[in-house]
């Protein structure tokens, strides 16, 4: 894969991920905030505090790539964002925050090596690359768990895997990053 293979490929995967948490975010406001808190089946017992994990954990990879630097996240606690409509509009601000870092990626960018400073106090060194792919893999996993979730519920989840195949272009016609 060429570089700005690479970089594509990056792009259209934080589109995808926008476009996901739009669909997603759209039927979670369906409920009330007290069906989005409620305790249910999963890695984290919750829509709202798996849904902004993953917002949580979006911003850790960002500051890691970016520069910013981890230690210096302004989120706070498990649930920064208890109600849907704060977690729904932070995370469109980061998705376009994603979307333009994506598309700024030069083929150096792709091997630069970033440090991260864990949680255990371990240190390693990651390219770019690497941590796009793990942001991308983390944010499905959770949206999964999230669908399984919404599932239980009185609202229908959203088809999630519409977004490559020309097959599918049609059924995203008037969403948000549809092309």
């Amino acid at each position: 894969m060429s570089d700005n293979a690479l970089r594509d490929h990056f792009s259209a995967m934080a589109r995808n991920s926008a476009w996901s948490n739009h669909r997603l975010l759209g039927a979670c406001a369906g409920l009330t905030d007290a069906e989005f808190a409620q305790e249910r089946i999963s890695f984290f017992p919750s829509l709202q505090m798996t849904l902004n994990h993953n917002l949580i954990v979006d911003h850790i990879y960002l500051a890691d790539v970016t520069g910013v630097g981890r230690k210096n996240i302004s989120l706070v606690g498990d649930i920064p964002f208890p109600k849907l409509a704060d977690l729904r509009e932070a995370q469109e601000a980061f998705d376009a925050d994603l979307i333009a870092f994506c598309d700024s990626l030069s083929a150096p960018d792709l091997d630069r090596i970033v440090m991260i400073e864990w949680q255990d106090g371990q240190v390693s060194q990651e390219p770019i690359r690497l941590i796009l792919s793990h942001l991308f893999v983390h944010q499905i996993h959770h949206r999964g768990q999230a669908h399984a979730m919404l599932a239980g519920t009185k609202v229908p989840p959203p088809q999630l895997d519409e977004f490559f195949l020309n097959y599918d272009i049609a059924r995203r016609k008037g969403e948000p990053f549809a092309t």
